[in-house]
């Protein structure tokens, strides 16, 4: 937690991101009926401190009862942080579902996107029925920026190396979302799912609410590196509608 909150530190200081006081609530939600990420920790960790130094309250928890139209309407923002499966129930998806077409904030991380493939408004907030299909090996990829002024991309330069765990989507989200980084599939080795055009995080607005997805977030130590820093918290203050709409 210590090393997250310096982290959280040094951002608020490099990218011109003042530790004002947001006033709102965040609710982080991991909890997996599937694979289930070692990193989760460490996501959790530095969402708490990120919080502390940006002044948002972040409750946590894998308690699916928790989707109450009444306890969601206590949070700007729901993150769904490496969850897989079946995770709610159709009362608790109900309830998710009102809240973001209602004016809720939703942010997905990674797995998200390995989650809740019967529920049809869940590929709607993921975008276009985007849920994860497979993946390579973990490997290091170019990444490019579609989109520089949006709060989660603005301190990427056009284009830059990572290594994670890359996904290939069931359906391509563009057209549904606006796509803020892609993949060039030809610096790693994509496997069967290979997409040709692949969007790897993107946002947009469903129903008054806002959807924010990056795959980056597989491994422990993206929770560390800075730049994934300033891209989860611009996805966060977006979705909470603490920046420009686009």
């Amino acid at each position: 937690m210590k090393r997250h909150l310096l982290f959280a530190l040094v951002l608020s200081a490099s990218t011109c991101m003042p530790a004002w006081p947001e006033g709102f609530r965040v609710l982080v939600f991991s909890k997996t009926s599937g694979f289930r990420h070692d990193s989760i920790p460490s996501g959790i960790g530095l969402i708490h401190s990120l919080g502390a130094s940006h002044g948002f309250a972040v409750d946590s928890t894998e308690d699916a009862s928790r989707f109450t139209r009444k306890a969601l309407a206590g949070y700007r923002v729901v993150i769904f942080l490496n969850t897989t499966g079946d995770v709610l129930s159709s009362r608790q998806q109900a309830a998710l579902e009102a809240y973001v077409r209602n004016g809720g904030g939703w942010v997905g991380v990674h797995s998200a996107a390995d989650t809740e493939y019967d529920w049809p408004f869940y590929g709607t907030l993921l975008g276009g029925g985007a849920w994860f299909l497979g993946h390579p090996p973990i490997q290091t990829a170019r990444l490019e920026v579609e989109r520089a002024t949006h709060a989660s991309t603005r301190h990427y330069p056009a284009a830059f190396s990572f290594t994670d765990e890359w996904y290939n989507f069931r359906r391509n989200p563009r057209g549904a979302v606006q796509t803020l980084l892609t993949i060039d599939e030809s610096t790693y080795d994509p496997g069967p799912g290979a997409m040709g055009d692949h969007p790897i995080a993107w946002f947009h607005f469903v129903g008054k609410g806002r959807s924010w997805y990056t795959n980056l977030g597989h491994r422990s130590e993206t929770y560390d590196d800075p730049s994934f820093i300033s891209h989860l918290l611009g996805g966060i203050r977006w979705a909470a509608a603490r920046a420009p709409r686009h």
